[in-house]
């Protein structure tokens, strides 16, 4: 004779034991994120100390870590155009303490300008948030004779090849902001790379080169005292900053939109909970009216977004400067 012996919990019992079990191996983890963060954090900036992109990583961590609770400190790795600090972050531990403070170079240019790129812009990055955008601003030095850009596209025709601009290197969002204009305009000139902004500066200001399209930072007090002069925005939109300078697609050259944009990533990996904790302090720093105020007086424009939203800016950026950046012919070895 078979024996059944009836099974002692009802199925209702069965699924609160099952949820019970859940909670519980999900608890440490659970209990890490409420406790994040319990020590200081790393920024890594991707440039040496002292530029535009450390000035905008120090403004906006010193708030971030008001908003946690914890110091943010600041790590500069610049070099191979922002390659080494992307590969250092995306081989740290995935905990929240190591952060990158991103680029449109890093993220969106570099894929298409190294045939051999160390990290995966999109598989290696968990997206935080957008922070800052930086539209270029066409300028050239007190010697050129354009007074606009028409111009300015008038007189590069009358001597093809001649006209210089000068960049902050090959490859770099400068080089190919100013490739992008060659193509619209219908023009050709003279590409000459620099290493970094500030002996490009000196360059166009004694005229040694022409023009330039760069941060309105950097040029700020020349543009003022009339030792340089503002021709253009790069951006859709006119910049706070330069109210009565029009935009390069009012201009003429329909389709021009180029913006420098800079936000946080983390290592691929890092928990949810943790990268919206970190987002949502992020939304409240970029808000605070005092860095607002700062950001926009220099032609930056203070941005926020959710991690989704910056992982498609991402995605999409690649893509279209996959095309300027093959238009351009720029490589790096």
């Amino acid at each position: 004779m078979t024996v059944f012996q009836s099974f002692p919990y009802s199925r209702r019992q069965l699924l609160a034991l099952g949820l019970a079990a859940t909670a519980l191996a999900m608890a440490p983890g659970m209990s890490r994120a409420q406790s994040y963060p319990d020590k200081p954090l790393r920024l890594i900036v991707p440039f040496p100390a002292g530029g535009a992109a450390d000035m905008m990583a120090r403004g906006m961590a010193l708030r971030l870590g008001t908003e946690l609770g914890q110091q943010v400190v600041i790590e500069n790795r610049g070099g191979a155009g922002g390659t080494t600090a992307a590969e250092a972050v995306a081989r740290a531990p995935a905990d929240g303490y190591t952060l990158f403070f991103a680029t449109m170079g890093t993220q969106a240019i570099n894929p298409a300008l190294y045939a051999k790129l160390r990290y995966d812009p999109v598989k290696d990055f968990a997206p935080v948030a957008l922070t800052h955008t930086t539209p270029r601003v066409l300028v050239v030095g007190a010697a050129v004779p354009a007074r606009n850009v028409g111009e300015l596209i008038a007189l590069a025709r009358r001597k093809p090849g001649t006209l210089t601009y000068g960049s902050a290197g090959n490859g770099s969002s400068s080089h190919l902001s100013g490739a992008l204009f060659e193509a619209l305009a219908g023009v050709q000139m003279m590409h000459v790379p620099y290493k970094g902004s500030a002996p490009l500066l000196t360059d166009v200001l004694a005229g040694r080169v022409d023009m330039t399209f760069d941060s309105y930072t950097v040029y700020e007090e020349h543009i003022r005292s009339g030792r340089a002069r503002a021709l253009g925005v790069t951006s859709r939109t006119r910049l706070g900053a330069l109210p009565d300078v029009p935009t390069l697609a009012e201009s003429g050259l329909a389709g021009y939109d180029v913006s420098n944009w800079l936000g946080v990533l983390a290592p691929a990996g890092t928990p949810k909970p943790v990268i919206d904790k970190l987002n949502a302090a992020l939304v409240r720093a970029m808000a605070t009216p005092e860095l607002r105020r700062q950001l926009i007086a220099l032609g930056i424009e203070p941005a926020s977004s959710s991690p989704e939203e910056f992982a498609q800016l991402v995605r999409s950026e690649i893509a279209k400067w996959r095309g300027i950046v093959r238009q351009s012919g720029a490589k790096v070895d």
